[in-house]
């Protein structure tokens, strides 16, 4: 049965049923796709010139994040497929029927920092441009109707859901795309590739720190994209080739180098041109933007605001909601929308007019790395080993209030997952280096240069590796050809049963 895009979503996180999942995996590229083709992704492709790299050094740190950032994220579009629910509740299979909740406060977290990060940045270029082209006051008042404007658009195509947002995004990946191809016309004249930044050579000794935090911050578009894909690749029937939903995922991201160079050239131009826009100590890509473009193009910035902070905010909050609703099983996933629509539209308020958050987005996003990173490598390499396997009716235990199944490890818990990602991220923290931000301590180990990630990454793997080998899961927990590169025990695991039929403890070495 079809779902007309008029009639509002009531699935949640159980199982999509097979008569539903029409989707395919060009549905989920426009959907990764649209998300981050907006301002917002601008804004990140602007930290490179402020971080003094010249626009062929920031161009080659975007690239290199984003190939990164791709090939990792690609895998986690996977679980939607196999198991017709999102991504949180499929890794119940590797951190326990409790322990998914990890990833459910990954997402919140990350959708509601890009989503008041888009509704920021498309808020003040709407109001900017209006105010070049119809004199709109500039005002606190006049932003705060934009954002609230925004928030309450965005909320509402959340509540109709995925066949709305899929509408919405295949409007916008088509609009957004041919409006930021006009800013190549718009800049042409101004754009100067030889712009050289603030460093005489990569011999300079903040070159390479500043290299790599600006690819850092690239990477983090597609890794905050880890925690949603199962959101939408849900509705992609099981037997689609993975070959043809990952590359659905990379190319999706692949693709955002256009807005990516679009914020990185014009930031440039900026820079150029209008100098007081790029101080480090207090950024305004927005409003450098507008200072440099020519009156023609105020409207198209307009409508890529308009256009972008749709498409970005639907992607970021739907995610979040549907997360909720997992967690707080006794709220729907209308009802969580709302709740969470509610609570990051309060936090927009307060960030914007209370506090000072622009120069915390490169933090912000370093942490989202620091933090996501290891949770999916947990769940790509649990993949792996699995061989692509899941029982998924075990993984629906918590949302159903029950306990027990293939999944319920230790009362709800698996550590050795939980640990793996525990540890790998709260490692990785005290290797970050973000000057003038946060800098952990261990953070100038590599002369200033930020190895969060890759020390993240690799401990992850070996750690995760590591104890499945010592410490071996469940037979039970694997597919009829057993787990790949590590051994399993033949400890049983208890049945499913209600919420007040406690199953009997299994023995230590299901532990």
């Amino acid at each position: 049965m079809t779902t007309s895009i008029t009639e509002v979503e009531t699935n949640g996180v159980e199982r999509i049923p097979d008569a539903d999942r029409t989707a395919r995996p060009i549905d989920l590229f426009r959907l990764a796709f649209g998300g981050a083709n907006t301002f917002a992704t601008c804004v990140l492709g602007a930290f490179p010139i402020l971080f003094g790299l010249s626009f062929w050094q920031g161009l080659a740190a975007t690239v290199l994040g984003l190939l990164v950032g791709a090939l990792l994220l690609a895998p986690m579009s996977l679980f939607g497929p196999r198991n017709g629910t999102n991504n949180a509740v499929s890794s119940s299979a590797h951190l326990g029927v409790h322990g998914r909740v990890v990833g459910s406060f990954l997402s919140l977290l990350t959708a509601v920092a890009f989503f008041s990060i888009s509704v920021w940045s498309s808020g003040d270029a709407l109001v900017g441009g209006a105010h070049r082209l119809a004199n709109v006051p500039e005002s606190d008042i006049t932003y705060g109707i934009a954002y609230a404007i925004f928030a309450a658009l965005v909320l509402v195509v959340c509540v109709y859901g995925f066949r709305f947002m899929l509408l919405v995004n295949k409007i916008a990946v088509v609009a957004a795309s041919a409006l930021f191809v006009l800013g190549a016309f718009a800049f042409a004249g101004d754009f100067d590739a030889g712009y050289a930044g603030s460093f005489a050579s990569t011999a300079d000794p903040l070159f390479w720190p500043s290299f790599v935090g600006a690819a850092l911050i690239v990477l983090s578009n597609p890794v905050s994209f880890g925690a949603f894909l199962g959101d939408w690749s849900r509705y992609i029937p099981a037997d689609t080739p993975r070959r043809r939903v990952m590359g659905a995922a990379f190319l999706a991201q692949i693709a955002t180098l256009l807005p990516f160079v679009f914020g990185l050239a014009t930031a440039s131009i900026i820079a150029t041109k209008a100098a007081k826009y790029v101080d480090p100590d207090a950024p305004n890509y927005v409003g450098g933007l507008l200072a440099i473009s020519p009156g023609w193009y105020f409207l198209p910035l307009c409508l890529i605001a308009l256009i972008g902070g749709l498409s970005t905010g639907t992607t970021a909050l739907y995610g979040t909601g549907l997360d909720v609703s997992s967690v707080f099983t006794r709220f729907s996933r209308v009802q969580s929308t709302f709740f969470i629509g509610a609570l990051s539209i309060a936090f927009i308020f307060v960030g914007r007019f209370a506090l000072n958050l622009t120069t915390s987005i490169s933090t912000f996003a370093t942490l989202i790395i620091t933090c996501t990173a290891p949770w999916m490598i947990v769940m790509i390499l649990g993949y792996v080993i699995r061989r692509g396997w899941y029982d998924t009716d075990a993984l629906q235990v918590f949302n159903r209030r029950q306990v027990g199944g293939r999944y319920w490890f230790n009362h709800g818990w698996n550590w050795r997952g939980l640990s793996t990602w525990l540890l790998s991220a709260s490692v990785a923290l005290l290797f970050t280096n973000l000057p003038g931000q946060f800098v952990g301590p261990f953070g100038n180990l590599a002369n200033g240069t930020d190895i969060s990630l890759p020390v993240g990454l690799a401990l992850a793997a070996v750690l995760y590796l590591g104890l499945l080998t010592v410490f071996p899961e469940p037979r039970a927990v694997y597919g009829p050809d057993g787990p790949r590169f590590v051994r399993a025990s033949d400890t049983p695991v208890p049945p499913i049963t209600s919420t007040d039929e406690e199953p009997a403890p299994a023995p230590a070495a299901a532990l």
